[in-house]
């Protein structure tokens, strides 16, 4: 999934921010006591916040390597 298609709030959170969001669903979701159609939810939003921390990775790997090619240069 390409980052334009990646929800608005989750887009602006910060690597931090959204690691404390999936750290919270996750424990959320290893509980017994929540129904299945919230967990489905619970599991999308997941997915959205690991696309974004994968484009945050992305997008820092990339100004690494140009940082490292233009120092070779």
């Amino acid at each position: 999934m390409k980052n334009e298609n990646i929800l608005a709030d989750i887009k602006s959170k910060s690597l931090k921010e959204a690691r404390a969001e999936i750290d919270a669903i996750l424990s959320k979701l290893e509980r017994q006591d929540t129904n299945l159609e919230e967990s489905k939810n619970d599991y999308r939003r997941l997915m959205e916040l690991n696309k974004h921390i994968d484009e945050l990775f992305k997008k820092k790997f990339k100004e690494f390597k140009k940082k490292k090619w233009s120092k070779k240069n």
